[in-house]
């Protein structure tokens, strides 16, 4: 696997650009797509140059987080076992069930969360305010599990948790900065010593506590919650829980390098996209179980304020075998744990405001220089101490989270299927609607009435399942308002190109951006009636002076190219 990776060169047959017009350089960071990943656009099958199996490895490999840790702590803490279990893996269900058919469409499609978006339900601006919520989602984390490492910092060598924040947070920069071939190589080379962190905690207790397993299962919490079922503690767990929903557009960061399904490799390309997609989940039950258990045995002796900061447990589990070396273990294991899970946050963090600020402001710098807005606002929340209100943000964020994946899932699932939705997925400006009411407009009503509950305007119980109000209307509206506008507004003006002939189209074949003048693969191409030629998806989000001629005057347009001569489907 290589760390380099220039931008596509013209092929053959490949047409030229139109004399005259205005021509636009790239800044350099912007321009090398070895650092910029292709963050704007479609990940071109020349640069998917890795296996299912390495894309996958490197997708689960992010997820080695210990917040799984702390959240699972927390909420059998606060609401009991019994009622934290059934939280916990009611809220896996619902988020392994929705991230199937948003995995594989990244994977098939070569396009990250927001192009998804875009084009299954939102439309072009429509999409903007996910940009948003999953910006949020990665500092959100990214504080979150700084806040862990920075605790395992202080522990191990006495540095004050202020200074362990802003550690935390330079410590990622020069990978997240090298992008995906970087990320790569830092996930494979921790991945050994991450497994065997994971694992001997609970190795221990086996041998050293073997009846903690039962006292746990009867453990009714610090909070008076009791031992038994509560359907109030199981819903508030639930909706923290859920707050990890939007993980699913981290593995799809990664899951858009994922190489063209063939006949050869369909096998390992279902199962890659299955593991790296959803499957994430079931290793982020497990390990909010398995954190709430180490939290469990360790609160009599730490208290519950630290049983609930992931290296104190760590430590009391790992002590009868290793005495006075427990301490840098532990401290070691939770520094790569966190250190794999927040250079993907920031990664990610970077592609989705690149996402946000083009759109608004038609420039592009560069992904690069996102990673520093996104780490200074974690590191601002690391400073505010976030964690000490963890339950009430990850509740809340949930709401919105929840009905942004229902409402894109949904479409994928029922919309396409049913003929409301084009079955491939739009997602350049010059195609598509400023905003579509079927996604955009159910995730709006969902995601306000759910807060509304989450306030407790509707009562206790409705406070309770506030989550599964989201959802619930999410996956009832969006294919309502699909219906209801026939599919109207998926649509601005048909695709030449990525249309019904898509299937049996050489997607592979190359035009030169008549913008640019750089040549990219065909899903990446638009024709423009302005520049009388083809322009790529980001020369395109870039045009202010455009005014959307293309999508007010659809016949203006030439029409792009003849669709190249059948050799395979893609």
């Amino acid at each position: 696997m290589t760390d380099t990776a220039a931008a596509p060169s013209a092929k053959a047959g490949a047409q030229p650009p139109p004399e005259g017009g205005p021509r636009r350089s790239y800044a350099r960071m912007a321009a090398d797509e070895s650092r910029e990943d292709y963050s704007l656009r479609y990940a071109p099958h020349s640069f998917r140059r890795w296996s299912p199996t390495m894309v996958a490895s490197t997708a689960l490999g992010g997820i080695a987080y210990l917040a799984d840790f702390a959240i699972g702590a927390s909420i059998v803490f606060t609401y009991g076992f019994t009622s934290g279990l059934a939280s916990i893996l009611t809220a896996a269900t619902i988020i392994f069930v929705t991230g199937i058919p948003i995995a594989r469409a990244c994977a098939k499609y070569g396009l990250d969360m927001d192009l998804i978006t875009r084009g299954a339900g939102f439309g072009y601006f429509g999409s903007t305010l996910t940009s948003l919520i999953y910006a949020s989602f990665t500092f959100i984390f990214f504080a979150l599990e700084g806040s862990i490492m920075a605790q395992a910092m202080h522990q191990a060598i006495g540095l004050p948790v202020q200074v362990g924040y802003l550690v935390t947070t330079l410590i990622v920069i020069p990978i997240v900065f090298r992008g995906m071939g970087a990320l790569a190589k830092v996930q494979a080379w921790t991945q050994p010593l991450w497994i065997i962190g994971m694992v001997l905690p609970f190795l221990v207790l086996a041998f050293e506590a073997p009846d903690a397993w039962g006292a746990f299962g009867s453990f009714g919490g610090t909070e008076g919650a009791g031992s038994g079922f509560s359907w109030i503690g199981f819903g508030l767990g639930t909706g923290v829980a859920l707050s990890l929903i939007a993980q699913i557009g981290e593995q799809a960061d990664y899951l858009r390098f994922m190489p063209a399904k063939t006949e050869a490799n369909k096998r390992r390309w279902n199962l890659a996209v299955l593991a790296a997609g959803p499957g994430w989940v079931i290793i982020g039950a497990a390990k909010q179980l398995g954190g709430a258990f180490l939290a469990f045995v360790a609160l009599e002796a730490v208290g519950k304020t630290h049983a609930l900061e992931p290296i104190a447990p760590q430590i009391e589990a790992l002590r009868p075998w290793l005495g006075s070396f427990a301490l840098p273990a532990a401290a070691l294991f939770v520094i790569v744990s966190q250190v794999k899970i927040n250079v993907t946050n920031a990664y990610s963090g970077s592609l989705s405001w690149s996402n946000f600020f083009s759109r608004l402001t038609h420039r592009h710098p560069g992904r690069v220089w996102y990673i520093f807005l996104n780490l200074a606002i974690a590191l601002t929340l690391m400073e505010m101490n976030m964690f000490a209100a963890l339950n009430k943000l990850l509740g809340f964020y949930s709401n919105v989270g929840i009905a942004w994946i229902t409402a894109v899932a949904v479409d994928l699932v029922i919309n396409k299927q049913v003929g409301w939705s084009p079955k491939y997925i739009e997602f350049k400006r010059a195609y598509l609607y400023a905003v579509n009411p079927a996604g955009f407009g159910s995730m709006a009503i969902a995601s306000a009435v759910s807060i509304l509950a989450f306030f407790g305007l509707f009562g206790r119980y409705a406070e309770a399942f506030s989550t599964f109000i989201a959802a619930g209307l999410a996956l009832v509206l969006c294919p309502l308002i699909a219906w209801a506008t026939q599919g109207k507004y998926y649509l601005a003006r048909p695709n030449p190109v990525n249309g019904p002939e898509v299937a049996v189209a050489d997607v592979t074949a190359t035009h030169t951006c008549a913008v640019c003048e750089t040549a990219y693969e065909l899903p990446d191409i638009a024709d423009c009636p302005v520049q009388a030629g083809p322009i790529c998806s980001l020369c395109c989000s870039l045009d202010a002076e455009c005014g959307d001629a293309c999508r007010k005057n659809p016949a203006a347009g030439p029409v792009l190219m003849p669709l190249p001569t059948v050799r395979t489907a893609v």
